[in-house]
């Protein structure tokens, strides 16, 4: 497994989480080889990790982020890690 790892600063919590909600998390959860997904947020910061069954599909998705991103957050780092335990 692999996951997408996604850094964002948000900038209008209330457009960013309608977003995330209504288009990413829908959109994200239909995507190839989607296994998990998590979105959090700490003051201004969001942190996502999305699992995926492989890393081709992880690299697709990652691929994929840029296009996702709405003017409500700003999007900080993208990156593909192999899952390397899980419980």
């Amino acid at each position: 497994m692999h996951a997408v790892v996604v850094k964002v600063r948000v900038n209008d919590p209330e457009a960013a989480e309608s977003h995330l909600r209504e288009q990413v998390v829908p959109g994200v959860s239909q995507a190839p080889g989607f296994v998990a997904g998590y979105w959090t947020r700490k003051d201004n910061a969001g942190l996502a990790m999305i699992i995926f069954d492989s890393e081709d599909a992880a690299n697709g998705a990652s691929e994929q982020v840029p296009s996702m991103i709405p003017a409500a957050v700003t999007l900080d780092d993208v990156e593909v890690r192999e899952v390397v335990a899980h419980a």
